[in-house]
């Protein structure tokens, strides 16, 4: 079984890169791409548990880009994970920008009447914290009732709570995955917002080469019209279920939700070649 899309507790997942193993040998999973935000450090600590495992690692990465003033996650796959110094670089300047939006987005959240710090939310998300150790701490300290509500009414981008990240426009994202040999799909696309098919020739015309036509967001109507968007732009197919341990319970490795994920066996050796 395959799944390319995963996150360990060096981003926004649960689970160490060691118990991810170990959840990968449980779910049957023989091919896992592990795909943390802004950050290689999840896969480099999983290298050491995957081999006696049998597991094999597919090196990966979730980066946050800005299309059109909104965010739209795109994924970057290195088949090949030697000769990406120049790229583990920049990305480092990224956690940069992401420490400094979480430090205004305290003081935001703080303006707003909530009793929240720094400390409390680095302590969950350590060099990697995001939105969703916010999101966590808002809700177990009685704010709002769930995670879905902490980011509707707080967190997300029309949010009253919400404050700006510098990050790279999705071209500039691109360019650097493609220059350092990696694969750019585009994550999750029915979570683009703005119509995907429309905006395909222009994403494609940076240098996009692959859509993540197989997710646990997507209905089988979903990955028909993203197959479809695949072959008629000449783009390679990734996919995986989104998989962060106990903040998303319903998402299961290699399944998706509800068994909804079936991905071909063969992804892999196409995405090879």
């Amino acid at each position: 079984m395959i799944d390319l899309h995963s996150h360990t507790d060096e981003s926004d997942g649960t689970c160490s890169p060691a118990q991810l193993i170990e959840e990968a040998v449980r779910a049957g999973v023989t091919t896992l791409g592990i795909t943390d935000h802004d950050t290689f450090k999840g896969y480099d600590q999983a290298r050491a548990h995957a081999p006696a495992a049998g597991v094999e690692l597919i090196c990966g990465i979730e980066l946050s880009t800005k299309l059109h003033g909104h965010s739209v996650h795109l994924l970057g796959y290195f088949l090949d994970d030697t000769g990406l110094d120049d790229f583990r670089t920049w990305v480092l300047d990224l956690q940069a920008a992401r420490r400094d939006r979480n430090i205004r987005l305290i003081a935001r959240l703080q303006e707003l009447g909530f009793d929240i710090t720094l400390e409390e939310a680095e302590a969950r998300g350590r060099g990697m914290t995001g939105r969703p150790h916010f999101a966590q701490i808002l809700v177990e300290k009685g704010y709002v009732s769930n995670l879905r509500q902490a980011f509707d009414d707080y967190l997300d981008e029309s949010a009253k709570g919400y404050v700006y990240r510098r990050e790279p426009q999705f071209a500039e994202g691109v360019d650097r995955i493609r220059k350092s040999g990696g694969i750019a799909s585009l994550a999750h696309p029915i979570r683009v917002k703005g119509d995907v098919p429309a905006l395909m020739p222009e994403l494609c015309e940076s240098g996009l080469n692959a859509i993540e036509a197989y997710h646990s967001d997507h209905t089988p109507q979903d990955t028909q019209l993203y197959l479809g968007l695949a072959q008629h732009y000449g783009l390679r197919v990734t996919g995986g279920s989104d998989f962060h341990g106990a903040v998303k319970p319903g998402v299961t490795l290699g399944r998706g939700c509800a068994g909804n994920l079936h991905i071909p066996e063969d992804l892999v050796a196409k995405l090879r070649q």
